[in-house]
Parts: structure tokens; sequence; C-alpha cells
């Protein structure tokens, strides 16, 4: 199951600890640990949320507020937890020379060397560009896509071998682009290993104009934010 999230909407990370804890995985895979990180985790010290963060650096990782993200841990019991992050010295050489480079071994397995559709790398690069508050030249672009690519290489990797270690089923918590089951890890997957069942879960703040590339969704009530693109105007 991969359960997408908007990062800082609290009632998303709710929704995925119920998920998690009645689905009762054997792994459950994080978009935002490193494998390292992953490793320090242990059920005892997942009960305390301070413990917990503390132990994960998690203050210094720019994601948000850990209270928001505890009660997955929690809800994963003695479940193996994982980490997917791609070291952002590789993200910076997947913008540069591209996603099955920086990937390395396995990459043609998950698909990564394969050029993108027209189509699709331009509505991919439309969205990092929105993404980013219309604040990057163009040129940019197609640099960004392959970064997205290889965090998604990551994901799905971590998530196979996952399956593969503990049988499953498997987890993976992270945010709704990397869920969407068209182009994200789902795809990926489905490249790597078409006979693993894979679920694709989004979450959104309003109701989509068309359907969502997703299995299924949830729409929750938006939360208050300080406009991120302030700054660039």
């Amino acid at each position: 199951m991969i359960l997408g999230e908007i990062h800082d909407n609290p009632v998303h990370h709710a929704h995925q600890a119920i998920a998690v804890e009645a689905l009762r995985p054997s792994a459950v895979v994080f978009e935002m640990l490193s494998p390292e990180q992953a490793s320090r985790v242990t059920p005892r010290l997942a009960r305390s949320a301070e413990a917990l963060g503390a132990v994960l650096g998690w203050e210094a990782s720019g994601w948000p507020d850990f209270g928001m993200y505890h009660p997955i841990f929690v809800a994963a019991g003695e479940a193996s937890i994982r980490g997917a992050a791609a070291p952002m010295e590789d993200v910076r050489a997947a913008a540069r020379d591209g996603a099955a480079a920086a990937f390395g071994d396995g990459a043609a397995r998950f698909g990564l060397d394969a050029p993108l559709p027209e189509a699709e790398q331009a509505l991919r690069e439309a969205g990092q560009l929105i993404a980013h508050c219309d604040a990057l030249p163009g040129e940019m672009l197609p640099g960004m896509v392959e970064a997205q690519r290889l965090r998604d290489g990551w994901i799905a990797r971590a998530a196979l071998e996952a399956v593969e270690e503990t049988g499953g089923p498997v987890v993976v918590i992270t945010g709704n682009g990397h869920a969407r089951a068209d182009w994200g890890v789902p795809a990926l997957l489905g490249v790597a290993a078409p006979e693993v069942q894979v679920l694709a879960v989004g979450q959104f703040e309003d109701e989509a104009e068309r359907r969502p590339p997703f299995d299924l969704w949830l729409v929750t009530d938006a939360v208050t934010r300080e406009d991120p693109c302030r700054a660039f105007r």
C-alpha cells in the first residue's frame, strides 16, 4: 500500500496511522528517512515522540512537526522500519546527469533508463514549475523531473526490498506526488515486479475536477498555512 499525503496536513497523517494499524504490515517505508536513520528505530524507542524525534534528528530534517508522524511509528508496532530518502548528492547528480546515472545498478529494472513520453515530460515539467512557485528557469525543469524520478526509484527499491525480505504487506509513507499510480512509485513497481499487488491511496484538500491518479483517495478539510510563494512576489 502506497499512502500519499500533503505533508503539513495533520489529518492526513492521522489517516495514515489508522491505515497502518489496520493493515498490520511487516514493514513500513518512509520517504522522510534515510536507511541509516531508519535503522535507529526500535518499537521501544517509538513509544516516545520526544526520544524518537531526537534520535532521528528530525528537527534539522526540514520535515513538518514530528508530532504528526509519531502516531504512524506507534501504529507500526513490530514492523520493520525502512528509509527511502535519496542522498542529496545523488539528487543533484540526477538533476545534472539523469535519474538512471544517479541510481546506478538496477536503474533499468525500474524503467529509469527509459525517456519519458513527450506529453508526460511536459506535464511533469509544468508540475515542477508550479511546485516551485513559477520561480525556476525553464532550463532547470528537465533536471527537476529527473530528480523526482530518482526519488521515486529509491522509494520503489526500498518498498520492493521490504516485500522480498519480509513477505509483506508493506506500507509506504510518502507525498502524493510519489504515490500517484500513473508515474510515481506504483508505476515503477509495476515495471520492476508486476506480480506485486499495489494499492495507491492519495489525500487531498479539495475535490478533483477529474479522477485523480490513485486507486483510492480521501478529501479532507484544508489546513491554514502561509502562502509559500509570497517570498517570490
